[in-house]
């Protein structure tokens, strides 16, 4: 039994550890993020449809980008294998595509061009 033990602490030591300090770190970058996020909806950014590509474009980029930062930092990602660590970010891929098919049905079949337009 001891040698289970010995083994598992060996697998553990294997990688460096987070620190109290990077967990703050990343706490305040993801407030900044979100901040900026939330002023970033509330932007004019006019009626056409480059500009709502834009807005939520920029959303989903830093939606993507705080998911990486917490799959990393607070699951240990970065300590994963390749293999399953891209298994994992292939799910973040999967769901905005189907976030974005949803949003492009919605588009076509309402018979508007600016559906968003209010």
């Amino acid at each position: 039994m001891a040698s289970n033990t010995a083994t598992t602490e060996a697998v553990v030591d294997n990688h460096a550890h987070p620190t109290d300090a990077m967990f703050i770190r990343t706490a305040v970058i993801l407030a900044v993020i979100t901040a900026v996020e939330v002023a970033w909806s509330y932007l004019p950014w006019g009626d056409s449809f480059a500009m709502h590509a834009a807005e939520v474009g920029g959303l989903l980029i830093m939606m993507a980008f705080k998911f990486v930062i917490v799959a990393n930092v607070f699951m240990h990602l970065k300590f994963d294998k390749k293999l399953l660590t891209g298994i994992f970010y292939g799910g973040i891929i999967l769901a905005v595509s189907v976030y974005v098919a949803t949003l492009a049905t919605f588009q076509f079949f309402s018979g508007s061009d600016l559906p968003y337009v209010k």
